[in-house]
């Protein structure tokens, strides 16, 4: 997989993770937050565990305990991140949501300088700052009172970014995205499970009126979506990957004006151009300058 094949797979899950918003956020009129993610996590882990079985057995060596340690550990931020997230939903609007997920976008290549001692290549930095303002604006260019909802969004936008800077290093090594995939989801629906059976009631009725947003959490938003962020992430480099899947913001004000009537405000119009000129950024310049060193 090219480069621009894998950061167009991470815009094609940044597209499935915007409708993920609206489903999130409808499906606590049926279930509550611990008892969704688990029911769609358990089945994403169903849906991509016979394609991690094959790839098992592809596979030239067995993985190590440091690297099936590693897998748990990605898996545990998965669970904190969609914890934070849905809980912050309650209480937070879908726009509101998406733009504070979006916060890892600068959150990841920060944390890349300061503790992997890694530097992204220049562009990376006014992109990032042009995706989360694409993103601000996308939200009216103002944010409601900070309530304990947007708290945890922020929280979960920090999770989010340890799990996508885990990813991207453990890719590096690894070449089992499929299997990555399925004990991260494995791990966390053990999680979420226990806190659900431990603390909120669930019926029969329940699960099947929150069907379908089960049904598109876990097949599309978890086992498809993030299956595509674990194999896009082996061909390009976290923070690239993480301006890419910013864009999830777009679809979700897009999905959220189709399905739920919010209105994208004008400004917001303005918000998409930002976006697209960051993603436009970060694979023309790169390449525009390997060509000017190449002919020099």
């Amino acid at each position: 997989m090219t480069r621009i094949q894998a950061n167009l797979a991470l815009l094609l899950a940044a597209a499935i993770w915007g409708g993920g918003f609206v489903a999130q956020s409808t499906a606590m009129n049926h279930v509550e937050a611990n008892w969704f993610n688990a029911l769609r996590f358990g089945l994403a882990t169903l849906a991509v565990l016979p394609f991690a079985w094959m790839e098992s057995r592809k596979a030239t060596r067995k993985l190590t305990r440091g690297e099936i340690a590693s897998f748990v550990i990605v898996g545990t931020f998965l669970f904190l991140a969609q914890t934070a997230q849905q809980f912050g939903l309650k209480t937070t609007t879908v726009t509101n949501a998406s733009f504070l997920t979006g916060l890892y976008v600068i959150i990841v290549p920060v944390v890349s300088v300061l503790f992997l001692k890694y530097r992204p290549h220049w562009v990376i930095w006014p992109a990032s700052l042009a995706s989360l303002t694409g993103i601000f604006l996308l939200n009216g260019a103002s944010l409601e009172t900070i309530s304990p909802g947007d708290s945890l969004t922020i929280l979960c936008a920090g999770f989010f970014a340890i799990q996508i800077l885990m990813t991207g290093r453990i890719m590096q090594t690894v070449s089992r995205p499929l299997t990555l995939a399925a004990a991260q989801f494995a791990v966390t629906t053990l999680l979420c499970t226990g806190a659900a059976a431990s603390l909120e009631p669930i019926t029969i009725s329940d699960i099947v009126s929150g069907m379908p947003q089960i049904l598109y959490g876990g097949l599309l938003s978890s086992g498809l979506a993030f299956s595509l962020q674990i194999i896009g992430q082996r061909y390009t480099t976290s923070s690239q990957a993480a301006i890419f899947m910013s864009s999830e913001a777009l679809f979700g004000a897009m999905l959220g004006a189709y399905f739920l009537h919010e209105t994208l405000p004008p400004i917001g119009y303005m918000g998409c151009g930002l976006l697209f000129l960051a993603m436009l950024a970060v694979e023309v310049v790169p390449e525009w300058h390997k060509t000017s060193r190449q002919t020099a």
